[in-house]
């Protein structure tokens, strides 16, 4: 049975910080002039032979001191990526007019603080973390959302999400059912991970990452690269210029690191977000794809995407920009998805030169302008956990 129609949320505020630059401009500059942000991997004392997308300066950045207890490299990025586009100063500006309870944060992270984790282990002390180590509230997964809720003064529900790539996903689906039950007036969505050796070294061991810039759809692709980011944004309830229509989530449970062959989960993940925005296949202006780079992912996607909407659909993966940003991945794409709904740039699909015969007409590797009424974000991750998010423009664009 499908889901109901729900009613909009107006997205309010958004943004993105990635190894294209800090903010929205940054990003957006990058995606019109279709410039990777990829590079050679100098992460780490050994660094693998691949390439990954590097937010730069967040070795020389530092809280501010009333939140240093909390210093590691993902609230480092995470307050980096507060910093831009006024985000929080919106933020300040709903909880004064809602109350800092009634606000809800609610982010996806795949690794959060475990760099800094790790760097503790090469430190042990007679088996133990060193003193300076000793920071249970650093050293945990819900970490990233513990210190953003103090960052940004907020006292309503807190969730940490972590399902691999769709976390940062997610996040919209469960803010949406917050905000609609009543429980809360507004939310603070958004997810960040970083690089750390976990993460490396972990994906290398499933043969999963490549010793070049990836290449999404390509016919000679041959594996991920790995990125870092932050990304918020904040809903609330009504219309406005840009809004939430739908999301959709489904756990198909084929395989720990495999899709369904026939993207079962994927296409009921896609089903149920056009059913809760009230929208068919034939609406989507423009499609950001998950779109990794790994042979079975791109594979199974692309017959999705090539099934079930017109030729003409523009559709693409910017992972070749930003690397795959893994609990982070949805909440960029999802902002890139406003970005095209806003400005009406579709992007392109970077590194990519020859598109696998498999996949169809609907991925461009080319950017296009035109408008864009209506934006699917497709994010995927391990174990089946698939996630889809429907933006649109409203009536008051």
């Amino acid at each position: 049975m499908s889901p109901s129609r729900i009613p909009p949320l107006r997205v309010s505020a958004f943004t993105a910080t990635s190894s294209v630059g800090v903010g929205k401009g940054a990003l957006l500059a990058a995606l019109e002039q279709s410039k990777s942000g990829l590079r050679a991997n100098d992460f780490g004392p050994t660094p693998l032979p691949t390439w990954i997308g590097r937010v730069e300066g967040l070795e020389e950045l530092r809280l501010p001191d009333e939140l240093a207890g909390w210093d590691c490299r993902n609230n480092r990025l995470a307050w980096l990526g507060l910093q831009a586009d006024g985000f929080i100063e919106a933020v300040a500006a709903a909880r004064k007019r809602y109350g800092a309870d009634r606000i809800a944060l609610i982010l996806g992270t795949s690794t959060s603080s475990i760099g800094e984790t790790e760097a503790a282990y090469t430190e042990l002390d007679n088996g133990a973390f060193p003193a300076h180590q000793r920071r249970p509230k650093v050293h945990t997964p819900h970490s990233l959302t513990l210190f953003v809720q103090e960052a940004l003064g907020l006292e309503g529900p807190a969730e940490t999400i972590s399902t691999a790539c769709s976390s940062s996903g997610k996040v919209f689906a469960s803010a949406e059912r917050l905000i609609r039950l009543g429980l809360v007036d507004a939310a603070v969505v958004g997810g960040v991970d970083t690089l750390c050796g976990s993460v490396l070294f972990g994906f290398n061991s499933l043969e999963l990452v490549s010793p070049e810039p990836c290449r999404p759809f390509d016919a000679a692709r041959n594996g991920i690269s790995l990125g870092e980011a932050a990304g918020f944004a904040l809903l609330e309830r009504g219309e406005g210029p840009l809004e939430l229509l739908g999301y959709g989530e489904a756990s198909d449970a084929h395989h720990m690191s495999t899709p369904h062959p026939e993207g079962l989960g994927a296409e009921r993940a896609l089903d149920d977000a056009l059913a809760r925005a009230g929208l068919q296949p034939e609406d989507i202006d423009y499609i950001n794809m998950h779109g990794t780079a790994s042979t079975k992912n791109d594979e199974v996607e692309g017959a999705l995407v090539a099934r079930r909407f017109p030729p003409t659909t523009h559709a693409s993966s910017t992972k070749g920009f930003t690397g795959h940003t893994l609990g982070a991945a949805g909440i960029v794409e999802a902002v890139i998805s406003l970005l095209a709904i806003e400005t009406g740039l579709k992007p392109g699909t970077v590194n990519t030169t020859t598109l696998d015969a498999e996949c169809g007409p609907q991925i461009k590797l080319q950017p296009a302008h035109g408008e864009v009424r209506y934006a699917l974000s497709n994010s995927f991750g391990f174990g089946g956990n698939n996630c889809s998010l429907v933006f649109g423009k409203g009536a008051s664009a």
